[in-house]
C-alpha cells in the first residue's frame, strides 16, 4: 500500500506539511523523508536559493513581493513531486495564497498542531524571521490566530507534535498517513 496514493492519477501525491512558524516543518519533514525514502523540499530553503535570504527579500520587495516568489515555488515544488510523493514543508504564510490552496487538492496536507509554549524558545532565538519584529511572542499568537482555520480547513492529516522528539514526532506523522491511506482507500472501495 502507498502510503500516499494518488486516486485516479499516476504515481503518488505528495505529502505538504503546514502549521505555523518555528513548529518544526522543515526539522520532521526532514526525518519524515528519511523514514519514508522519499525526496524532502523545504519551500522557504528553495526561495532563498533563487532568491537570497527571506528578510533581504522582504526588505527589498515587501511581504507581497515575497508571497508571490513563494507561490512560484511552491507550485513547482507540488508539480515536480506530483510522480515521486516527496514530502514538501511549506512557509507558514504560504498557505494563504488561493492558487497554492487549489494545488493542496493534488496532495496529502498534514497540520502540525501546536500553541505558543511550543515554538516559544525556538521564536525568540530566531530574531530574524521578517513577520515577528517587535514583540515576537504576540505577533506569533496573532498570525497563528489568523491562520489556524486555514490550516484546519486544508488538512486531510492533523497532528499534535506539542510534545516528542523529532524522530517521535515524525514517527507520528507517519502513523498518521498510513491511517489515513487506509481509510482513503475504504472510501474508494
Amino acid at each position: 500500500m502507498s502510503l500516499s496514493s494518488n486516486p485516479g492519477g499516476a504515481g503518488v501525491r505528495p505529502v505538504v506539511l503546514i502549521g505555523p512558524m518555528a513548529v518544526g516543518k522543515s526539522a520532521i519533514g526532514y526525518q519524515l523523508a528519511q523514514r519514508l525514502g522519499k525526496e524532502f523540499v523545504d519551500t522557504d530553503a528553495l526561495v532563498v536559493a533563487a532568491h537570497g535570504s527571506i528578510p533581504g527579500i522582504f526588505a527589498a520587495r515587501g511581504e507581497h513581493g515575497f508571497r508571490e516568489i513563494e507561490a512560484k515555488m511552491v507550485a513547482s515544488a507540488i508539480e515536480e513531486g506530483k510522480s515521486t510523493g516527496r514530502i514538501i514543508s511549506l512557509g507558514g504564510g504560504a498557505v494563504l495564497d488561493s492558487g497554492t490552496q487549489q494545488l493542496l487538492d493534488l496532495c496529502t496536507v498534514v497540520y502540525l498542531e501546536c500553541d505558543v509554549n511550543t515554538v516559544a524558545a525556538r521564536i525568540t532565538r530566531n530574531s530574524s524571521r521578517p513577520l515577528l519584529a517587535g514583540d515576537a511572542i504576540e505577533t506569533w499568537k496573532a498570525l497563528f490566530a489568523m491562520r489556524k482555520p486555514v490550516y484546519e480547513r486544508l488538512a486531510d492529516v492533523v497532528v499534535d507534535v506539542r510534545e516528542g522528539s523529532v524522530a517521535e514526532l515524525a514517527g507520528r506523522v507517519e502513523e498518521a498517513l498510513r491511517i489515513h491511506a487506509v481509510a482513503q482507500q475504504e472510501v474508494e472501495h
